[in-house]
């Protein structure tokens, strides 16, 4: 098996390298983002060990990068950072697990282990509805090819009522699947994010996208010849 370890302190990077080299692993090292993501884009790692606090390109750009770069070695992602919005975003960025500083090599052995076994993961399909495309794997929206800059809100409602494109949506489900909060909470914030994003993609584009449904809930409309 083979694992590119991306981190740049010579200390840690030394402990991670003689851990893998241990138990059984083939290791590549890289010193800072600029040098790991041209060997990540090589491919052929069957994972990728990547810090997020790099001097250069941090890790969350380096994982957005091999993705886009359809990539799909899974990346366990090693940071200092412990707060709930920094693991969000390295999730969001393609990450498969996320371990926090300090750690027990044996965690991280563990853990490596159950991503290897897991395999690399399918691509998530794109989604399109019409000009509007969106790629979860990437997680870049575009309209005729031009990116548009959402949210992560946004971006999951978006998702998700490109997943029922058609169809109608009750309020109490979208709810419950993009905020997971119980059906007789926050009833009007639905509306103020149909709002931004009718004006990031209707009003700006003159395409009317996202219809209301009176007493019901919203609907994605989408040329039927899709």
């Amino acid at each position: 098996m083979r694992v590119l370890v991306i981190e740049d302190e010579d200390k840690m990077r030394s402990v991670l390298r003689r851990g893998l080299q241990a138990a059984g692993y083939a290791v590549s090292e890289a010193e800072d983002g600029e040098a790991g993501l041209p060997r990540g884009l090589e491919g052929g790692y069957d994972a990728i060990v990547l810090d997020v606090l790099l001097p250069d390109i941090d890790g969350f750009e380096v994982c957005r990068r091999l993705r886009r770069a359809e990539v799909w070695a899974p990346v366990l992602m090693l940071t200092a950072l412990d707060a709930v919005d920094d693991r969000i975003t390295g999730l969001d960025a393609g990450a498969d697990d996320y371990l926090v500083k300090p750690f027990a090599l044996g965690e991280l052995l563990s853990r490596l282990r159950a991503l290897i076994r897991r395999g690399r993961p399918p691509r998530p399909s794109v989604l399109t509805c019409g000009p509007l495309r969106l790629d979860p794997a990437t997680r870049v929206v575009s309209w005729n090819g031009e990116p548009i800059e959402l949210s992560r809100r946004e971006f999951a409602l978006l998702e998700f009522l490109l997943h029922h494109r058609n169809e109608v949506v009750q309020r109490t489900t979208i709810l419950l699947h993009v905020w997971g909060d119980r059906p007789d909470e926050q009833s009007n914030i639905i509306d103020a994010f149909v709002k931004n994003l009718r004006h990031k993609l209707d009003r700006r584009f003159d395409y009317p996208l996202i219809e209301t449904v009176r007493g019901v809930g919203f609907r994605l409309r989408c040329p039927e010849r899709e």
